[in-house]
């Protein structure tokens, strides 16, 4: 009889070791990234050649593949209070299977929503978590942006109708004797550019590639020899290489690289939550239309900066009325219901977007006080079908907060 109860516990303990050891798995699962086998200093140094394993690992080491310089944080942290949750996302709820839908179709890698400043909803995927970092991609664009506004709040950059040549004298003679910085703002210089993501020969891809000229830095070097295609403020055309072109006048006006003003101006006076990262070129200059890489949660504290006319202890990092001028459609981009202002993707319903490549976006709606912050690794640069389910699902969130107004902790 001893010996059987003897036996019988051995075999309890060792049920429940097993038992501990797959809870013990399935945790580290939870909260570790996927395990692909792909070592993210191995992967080829063109994200644009990145198939669907590479982009999940790359855009979530982006630090391990690229040169970056990092911004630091400070110690007083910005928190975000937890809010009523949107039950209708929770489990059991009307929209459960809709929002599991929308992160698996989508690629999701974090998905957050704040709501008069509250998260309301915040969910991770693809191994992704709240401590870890994602490439913001073209989201950059709108950092650089309000980076302007505030060099001219600074008094560092007099008026973004100066011509971009005061800044940067290495574009004199070029095509650019006749830009300013406000077309440099809305992609309106008539400068010829093609952006084609597919497409090697395409400025997008040789912009990377290309000699550098002696004196000059690899931005400069590169967009000096563009050609003019239309007068300047005439026509509209999507160019990343115009976006690097700010980054140049910022450090150039400012005398500060680009990562160090963004820490000085709001990373570490705003409170983010931690440490992020920015790509640096051949010449050690940001890239400053791409790839700044941050926390989920910091990318939604962005756009709650801006959502409050970038107010910091009740004053404005930019000039008064900027950020109603920088989320205004300034030029009309071809798309109806669409335009483009500073460097801000618009819409006639008075919302508006910061958006990156694969999937990434910052979008914000002034009259709901409503603030989505997504990281994504869509398997395509661009991909209509996807833009228009994200728009879909904006909307669908939008609706639930006119229907579960309540927030507060």
């Amino acid at each position: 009889m001893l010996r059987s109860t003897r036996s019988t516990r051995i075999k309890h303990a060792g049920y429940i070791r097993v038992l501990v050891v797959i809870a013990l798995v399935n945790y580290l699962a939870s909260c570790s990234p996927p395990s692909t086998g792909l070592n993210p200093e191995s992967l080829p140094r063109s994200s644009f050649t990145w198939n669907e394993a590479e982009l999940e690992v790359g855009l979530a080491n982006w630090d391990a593949v690229f040169p970056t310089r990092e911004i630091p944080t400070g110690t007083n942290i910005n928190e975000l209070p937890i809010g009523q949750a949107l039950v209708a996302f929770s489990r059991g709820g009307a929209l459960e299977q809709e929002l599991e839908r929308f992160i698996t179709t989508q690629k999701v890698a974090g998905l957050i929503v704040l709501h008069d400043g509250v998260i309301r909803l915040e969910r991770y995927g693809l191994g992704h978590s709240r401590k870890g970092r994602w490439t913001s991609q073209s989201v950059a664009k709108s950092v650089t942006s309000t980076l302007v506004g505030a060099a001219v709040r600074d008094g560092f950059i007099t008026s973004i109708d100066d011509a971009v040549t005061t800044y940067i004298p290495g574009l004199r003679g070029s095509a650019y004797d006749y830009v300013s910085i406000r077309q440099l703002m809305t992609m309106t210089s008539g400068i010829r550019w093609i952006e084609n993501y597919i497409n090697p020969t395409s400025d997008i891809a040789r912009f990377y590639s290309e000699p550098v000229e002696p004196g000059l830095n690899a931005t400069v070097s590169y967009m000096r020899k563009l050609p003019a295609e239309a007068t300047p403020g005439t026509k509209w055309v999507y160019k990343t290489g115009e976006t690097h072109l700010l980054g140049e006048v910022v450090s150039a006006a400012t005398g500060q690289t680009l990562a160090d003003y963004l820490a000085s101006k709001f990373w570490i006076p705003y409170g983010m939550e931690q440490s992020a990262s920015w790509h640096i070129d051949r010449s050690d200059h940001e890239l400053a239309g791409c790839c700044l890489q941050a926390s989920l949660r910091d990318y939604a504290r962005i756009g709650q900066l801006v959502l409050d006319q970038g107010r910091i202890d009740g004053e404005s990092i930019v000039p008064d009325g900027w950020f109603d001028a920088a989320t205004r459609t300034q030029v009309q981009t071809g798309t109806p219901g669409r335009g483009y202002g500073y460097q801000w993707w618009t819409a006639d319903d008075m919302t508006f977007q910061a958006i990156g490549i694969h999937g990434q976006l910052i979008y914000i709606d002034p009259a709901r006080r409503l603030v989505v912050a997504i990281n994504s690794a869509w398997p395509e640069a661009t991909n209509r079908d996807r833009s228009l389910a994200r728009s879909e699902f904006l909307n669908t969130i939008a609706t639930t907060i006119d229907e579960n107004p309540a927030v507060g902790n």
